[in-house]
């Protein structure tokens, strides 16, 4: 196991007369055992990151430490470190059993009964013992998918490079696929550094997550953390499906008003101080139809989810997505005024976009107490 330190780091593509810059200046730790979640739109460098942590990408600027020790300049087979990627790589003609113990027969002077007893003993771990004389052509994805995992593990790495290994599974495969890999990284204890670009991936399975734009870290903390308090619009926009509806007010002392009749008045005016516009922000869920709200609407989609209703309208020129009980049932077409909570309420300054408020409800309960009260 290893305790990552990346450290002012910069990767460039390009001559010197035309450079691109992939990773800007990244600073971050993956703690010992860790599962960090790299998450960001296409071309935001978490691809990039990950192949400068492994090795497959020499670093323009900055260290990467594994406990301690600088491995900026090692090769990637010195690292101790395993990957696993997208297309699987896996060799079409050699059995499941071979595939696994390659590492094992290229790094290490092991008999091939000691990497065979070895091999039986991963495949049991991931529940293919049964595949072990098949070919890649014979499997399934997930079963390829797991074939590429035990080929990982077997070599006892001290970290864990997975680059978006599920997006090549179906919807449900890919659901049970996350569930197996948090409980395996559990079990195994590695540090992992995992690459995806889908959010709710990346809030399901993550210990933490860095979220990545044009190759500049935003925000690092835990799927709450990023969702209640991202650190700017960016984050809040990126993280949570169905998005957070964004628009523009203006401030005129302590009330916000805005596109097409929008008006709210505020409690609590610091975050409005010396401000003459702020960006508006409200979850989806957060959305609640009433008689006397802030925000006057038409309907134009409603999409039944079955537990939930998905609920799209027009707010003149804005565009919002609620999410409402699914009895709740609407004509498209009608007007519809929604309300919301102060507390659930988010501001963003219009010129940097870094948050001035977020969140701020309660959201550690105390299980033990929850369940004694009653509530369950």
């Amino acid at each position: 196991m290893a305790t990552i330190d990346i450290t002012n780091l910069r990767k460039e593509f390009g001559d010197d007369g035309e450079q691109i810059v992939a990773v800007d200046d990244v600073d971050l730790t993956i703690e010992d055992g860790e599962f960090l979640v790299f998450v960001g739109p296409s071309g935001c460098g978490k691809t990039t990151t990950l192949r400068c942590i492994g090795g497959l990408e020499d670093v323009t600027e900055g260290t990467i430490e594994f406990d301690g020790t600088d491995v900026t300049d090692e090769r990637a087979r010195e690292r101790n470190v395993a990957m696993v990627f997208q297309n699987y790589a896996l060799y079409p003609h050699m059995t499941v059993e071979r595939n696994i113990g390659f590492p094992l027969k290229l790094s290490t002077k092991q008999s091939s009964e000691e990497i065979s007893a070895r091999v039986t003993e991963v495949a049991e771990l991931l529940g293919i013992e049964p595949l072990l004389n098949k070919k890649p052509k014979e499997l399934s994805g997930g079963q390829q998918q797991r074939v590429a995992l035990g080929r990982a593990i077997i070599r006892d790495p001290e970290v864990f490079l997975m680059d978006e290994p599920l997006s090549n599974l179906d919807a449900k495969l890919r659901s049970t696929m996350r569930t197996e890999l948090q409980e395996l990284q559990k079990e195994l204890s590695v540090t992992t550094a995992y690459v995806t670009h889908d959010q709710t991936e990346a809030m399901a399975m993550g210990d933490r997550i860095a979220v990545l734009n044009h190759g500049q870290l935003q925000q690092v903390g835990t799927a709450e953390e990023v969702y209640r308090s991202p650190t700017n619009e960016f984050v809040a926009g990126f993280i949570g499906s169905p998005s957070i509806n964004l628009f523009t007010a203006a401030v005129d002392g302590n009330t916000l008003t805005g596109p097409d009749g929008f008006t709210y008045t505020l409690e609590d005016t610091a975050p409005l101080e010396g401000r003459d516009r702020v960006r508006v922000g409200v979850r989806p869920e957060d959305l609640t139809p009433v008689s006397d709200g802030s925000m006057p609407c038409d309907v134009t989609v409603v999409e039944q989810m079955g537990n939930e209703n998905f609920l799209y309208a027009e707010m003149g020129d804005i565009d919002l997505t609620a999410r409402i009980e699914s009895r709740l049932n609407p004509a498209e077409d009608i007007g519809i005024t929604f309300g919301f909570e102060e507390e659930d309420l988010y501001l963003f300054d219009p010129q940097t976009s870094s948050a001035l408020k977020t969140k701020t409800s309660e959201t550690n309960v105390d299980y033990q107490q929850y369940v004694q009260t009653g509530n369950v």
